[in-house]
C-alpha cells in the first residue's frame, strides 16, 4: 500500500487515510477524510444523495465523479481519494486488512472517529466481493476489553445485493444524522450490535413523476438483540430510518429504534406493532410492549466560493405525543471546509443537550436513554447507543481535521461538558465484568484529543492523544485523564 498507488487529480495527491479496521463495499463510518469528501462533493452539487445515514454505499459516495472535473481547484482531491477508496474496498475479489492497536486507556467519550474499546487489539480482516454477494470474517482479539469480550467478530457481515436493495447479516457500525461529535439516536460510540438489515443500495430519487419530489431517498432497518447479563436478558432492537432530500442539499432523516421484548416481557409481532404505533406509554400497563425513541433530523448544505458549508439540528425524543416525539433533547452545529497552507481542513462546531425538555421546557432529569422497565438503559456492552456523552449532558465541541495532499492527517477537537447534570444516572442488572460508561455523579470536564496519521511500512499509522483536566468518575470506576493511542494498518 505505497503512496505511488494514489490517485493523481490535478497534480494533487489524495491517499491513504486513516483507515477504520475494516475494509467494507461500504463507506463506514469513523473515516473523517471520506465524510468531508463525500460532504463537499455533495455540498457543492456534485453528488445528488442523502449522506447522513452511514454506511453509504460507494455507489452513492462516488456520484460525483463524472462532474467533479468542473470543479477541480474545489473538490478534486476529494474526488480521487473517494475513487481510490472505491478501488481499494469494493472491487470484485479477495482482499484483506491486518490491524493492530494499543492504548493506555479506552476513552470514555469519543466522536465521529470513535477508537477501540480493549487496551489493546489485533484483528485480521478478510474480504470477498462478486456481482451480487459481499463478505466479510473479521476476527479480533482484545487484550484488557472495557466488556470482557477478549474475542469478538465485530465488522464481520455476508450482504447480499438483488438490485438495488442489499440484505445483510453480521455487526456493522452505523452513524444516523449530521453530528459529528454525537448522534441523539445511533452512533459508533457502543460495539456494533449482530442483527439482519435492508437497506438501499443507491438512493438516487425516484423516476415516478408522483414520487420524484421526496427526491434522494434512503430507507434502512436492522433487527438485532441486545446482550444477555442485563435487566430485562436479550432483549430485542429495531432501528429503522427514512432519510429523503425533497430540496436540492436540504437532507431530511426520519429515525426509530425501539426494544422490546427479552426474557419475561410480551413479545412477538402484536407486542412490535404495539411499539411500533406508539401503544407502549402506561396504555398496557405492565404489558407496555417495551422502550422506543425517535428522532428528526436536518441538514442543510451550500456553496460558499470554493468551499462548502453545513447547517445542522438533530432532536430526539424518549416518548411520543401526537404522534411526533416528546421529552426532546437537541443537537444543532455547523461544518466548513477551508483550503489553507495547501491542504483540505473540515472544520465542526456542535451542542448538544440531553436532558429531556431541557432547551425548550422545563427540564426532565432521569429520562433520556432510560426506562423504568429496561433499567440498563440505551446501552450495549456499557457504552450508549447514541452519544458518549449519555444522559442528562449538555456539552459544546469545536472540531478540525486538516488533510494534507501528501496523504497525511492532523485532527484536533476540544469539548467542555457538563455530564450527570442532575445525578440521575444509575443503570441497573448491570454485569460485573463489564465498564459502564455512564457518569457516575454531576461533572464539568474539558476534553482535548489530538490526532495524526501518516503511510508507513507500506501501512497506515494512527496516533492520538485525548486529556482532559481532571478524572471522569464512571459507575464503574474513574478512567485516567490521559489516554494516547496507536494504530497500524496493513491491506493486502
Amino acid at each position: 500500500m505505497s503512496l505511488k498507488h494514489c490517485a493523481l487529480v490535478g497534480g494533487a495527491v489524495a491517499c491513504l487515510n486513516a483507515l477504520s479496521a475494516v475494509a467494507a463495499p461500504w463507506a463506514e463510518p469513523g473515516d473523517p477524510r471520506a465524510r468531508f469528501a463525500i460532504q463537499k462533493l455533495a455540498d457543492r452539487g456534485h453528488i445528488e444523495r442523502s449522506v447522513t445515514t452511514w454506511p453509504i454505499s460507494w455507489a452513492d459516495a462516488t456520484a460525483g465523479a463524472g462532474s467533479a472535473g468542473r470543479d477541480q481547484q474545489a473538490v478534486g482531491t476529494a474526488a480521487a481519494y473517494l475513487n481510490f477508496e472505491k478501488d481499494q474496498q469494493a472491487s470484485p475479489g479477495f482482499r484483506g486488512e491486518f490491524n493492530i492497536r494499543g492504548q493506555n486507556e479506552v476513552p470514555g467519550i469519543t466522536g465521529f472517529t470513535q477508537t477501540g474499546t480493549g487496551k489493546a487489539e489485533t484483528s485480521l480482516s478478510l474480504q470477498w466481493q462478486g456481482s451480487a454477494w459481499a463478505m466479510g470474517l473479521n476476527p479480533t482479539y482484545t487484550n484488557e476489553p472495557d466488556d470482557d469480550e477478549e474475542l469478538r467478530l465485530d465488522g464481520s457481515y455476508l450482504a447480499f445485493n438483488p438490485g438495488n436493495w442489499v440484505f445483510g447479516a453480521g455487526a456493522i457500525d452505523r452513524w444516523w444524522g449530521p453530528g459529528w461529535q454525537s448522534s441523539l439516536i445511533l452512533s459508533n460510540n457502543a460495539r456494533p450490535m449482530p442483527s439482519v438489515w435492508l437497506t438501499r443500495n443507491s438512493t438516487a430519487a425516484p423516476q415516478n413523476d408522483w414520487l420524484n419530489w421526496i427526491g434522494p431517498w434512503q430507507f434502512t432497518t436492522f433487527v438485532g438483540q441486545y446482550e444477555s447479563d442485563r435487566e430485562v436478558p436479550d432483549a430485542r432492537y429495531v432501528g429503522m430510518r427514512f432519510a429523503f432530500q425533497p430540496i436540492r442539499n436540504l437532507d431530511i432523516g426520519l429515525s426509530r429504534a425501539i426494544m422490546y421484548g427479552g426474557e419475561g416481557r410480551p413479545d412477538g409481532l402484536s407486542t412490535f406493532w404495539d411499539a411500533f404505533i406508539g401503544r407502549d406509554n402506561g396504555q398496557k400497563g405492565e404489558d407496555d410492549p417495551g422502550n422506543q425513541l425517535g428522532s428528526i433530523d436536518i441538514r442543510y448544505g451550500f456553496a460558499v466560493g470554493h468551499q462548502s458549508m453545513g447547517l445542522y439540528i438533530q432532536m430526539m425524543g424518549e416518548d411520543e405525543a401526537g404522534a411526533f416525539p416528546a421529552r426532546k433533547s437537541w443537537l444543532m452545529g455547523a461544518d466548513w471546509t477551508t483550503q489553507l497552507f495547501a491542504a483540505d481542513q473540515q472544520w465542526f462546531l456542535e451542542y448538544t443537550n440531553t436532558t429531556a425538555d431541557d432547551l425548550m421546557g422545563n427540564a426532565m432529569p432521569g429520562i433520556t436513554y432510560e426506562h423504568s422497565r429496561y433499567q440498563t438503559g440505551y446501552r450495549y456492552y456499557g457504552r450508549n447507543q447514541a452519544t458518549s456523552l449519555d444522559g442528562d449532558a449538555e456539552a459544546i465541541t469545536l472540531g478540525a481535521h486538516h488533510f494534507l495532499n501528501s496523504g497525511s492527517n492532523l485532527s484536533a477537537r476540544i469539548t467542555y461538558a457538563e455530564l450527570n447534570r442532575f445525578n440521575r444516572l444509575r443503570p441497573r442488572g448491570t454485569d460485573p465484568d463489564v465498564f459502564y460508561n455512564v457518569p457516575a455523579a454531576n461533572q464539568t470536564v474539558a476534553i482535548a484529543k489530538v490526532g495524526y496519521g501518516t503511510e508507513i511500512l507500506n501501512g497506515w499509522l494512527d496516533l492520538s492523544v485525548q486529556a482532559s483536566d481532571k478524572k471522569i468518575e464512571y459507575t464503574s470506576g474513574e478512567k485516567d485523564q490521559y489516554s494516547a493511542s496507536a494504530s497500524w494498518t496493513y491491506r493486502f
